[in-house]
């Protein structure tokens, strides 16, 4: 692989992973989700956008690492697993924020989880370095799901 071929790789995972993040960003934290109840341990609106920002920076390398590993062909499998958590998780922007579905979001998280941890599992097999850049997204979502499940016990 050539220098200008593994850079091309590098902006196509930012442009896929990123485009997730795009579509997630249509459904801001609003008025609705500042008028809900919620725990003392929520975090500020402000911190979000921080987070997810490192998040998907780190997924996209991820992703970019294990292409590089085995290219597209030999990394059909874990890129496809990756490829379906990005869906899913826009997806759950779409139910929380904007369908205000908090059950449905809780549900959908759940699928998430599962989807990023089959993904951790598949890049760590093809490199391990890939698994580890996607833990602190499997621990967010993690915190994620406690929070969307504590916020539609709070206010149903």
């Amino acid at each position: 692989m050539t220098p200008t071929q593994s850079i091309l790789g590098l902006l196509a995972a930012l442009a896929v992973t990123f485009s997730a993040a795009a579509v997630a960003s249509r459904f801001p934290v609003d008025e609705w989700y500042a008028a809900l109840s919620k725990p003392a341990w929520n975090p500020p609106n402000w911190l979000f956008g921080p987070v997810w920002g490192i998040l998907y920076l780190l997924m996209a390398i991820a992703a970019w690492l294990v292409w590089r590993e085995s290219g597209l062909a030999g990394a059909a499998l874990p890129l496809g697993v990756y490829l379906l958590q990005l869906v899913l998780n826009a997806a759950w922007s779409w139910l929380f924020f904007g369908r205000h579905q908090l059950g449905l979001a809780f549900i959908e998280i759940l699928l998430l989880w599962g989807a990023i941890l089959v993904t951790i599992i598949l890049f760590w097999s093809v490199k391990p370095l890939s698994g580890i850049l996607l833990v602190p997204y499997l621990l967010w979502v993690t915190f994620a799901a406690v929070l969307n499940v504590t916020l539609w016990r709070l206010n149903v």
